[in-house]
């Protein structure tokens, strides 16, 4: 039976995949006995969601999987992290399978804010990049949410970019991708439309 996993899945876990998050929350609620108490959130993780770091690796051996996906995930890791995710996918996936991933479009970002000649473009820039910083907050507050989280987008991707990182670890056939348009009918049950609009999707194969 083929395997297919999803990384950085939050709560939208569909059966049929292996899906992993590494969210703080998440790792917690798995905790024996502790995680039960712990409510950060109004609704808890889908009890098929697994914590599981593509940074620092996931239990599958080399060339064990055949599909992989994520959606706005890239973004919210450093270059040198998001390298990592990258070879990482690369290594399990069989030859042949399919690696589709779905982040905010920085090309498209920087059209908007050239086309916007209002005072408010920059702003506007900074906010949907998620690269501005409104109000820096309380100093706790800050140093816990850096060490434990990342909401805050780290790296943007153009096409030419992401396209060149993963020719790089030696995928092919690397194209723009489209919601629900993957050679690989199995990735329909995990894709998300609206998470496809003025973003860029890209399918590889290795």
């Amino acid at each position: 039976m083929s395997v297919y996993l999803q990384f950085g899945c939050g709560f939208d876990a569909p059966e049929g995949w292996l899906n992993y998050d590494a969210s703080p929350t998440l790792f917690f609620e798995r905790i024996p006995f502790l995680g039960g108490l712990y409510t950060k959130n109004e609704k808890r993780f889908p009890e098929n969601v697994m914590w599981g770091d593509i940074v620092q690796g996931l239990p599958h051996p080399r060339e064990s999987v055949q599909g992989i996906f994520c959606s706005h995930i890239l973004e919210h890791l450093s270059l040198e992290d998001c390298r990592k995710a990258i070879r990482n996918t690369y290594d399990y996936l069989k030859p042949g399978g399919v690696f589709r991933m779905v982040v905010p479009d920085l090309e498209y970002a920087i059209n908007q804010y050239i086309d916007d000649k209002t005072n408010q473009a920059a702003q506007r820039f900074l906010e949907i990049t998620m690269l501005g910083l409104r109000a820096r907050g309380n100093l706790v507050k800050r140093i816990v949410e850096s060490a434990l989280g990342n909401s805050k987008h780290q790296w943007m991707w153009d096409e030419k970019a992401l396209s060149h990182e993963l020719k790089a670890v030696g995928f092919k056939k690397i194209r723009r991708a489209k919601y629900g348009d993957s050679i690989d009918l199995k990735f329909r049950e995990v894709e998300r439309e609206g998470r496809f609009i003025n973003c860029l999707a890209l399918e590889a194969i290795k």
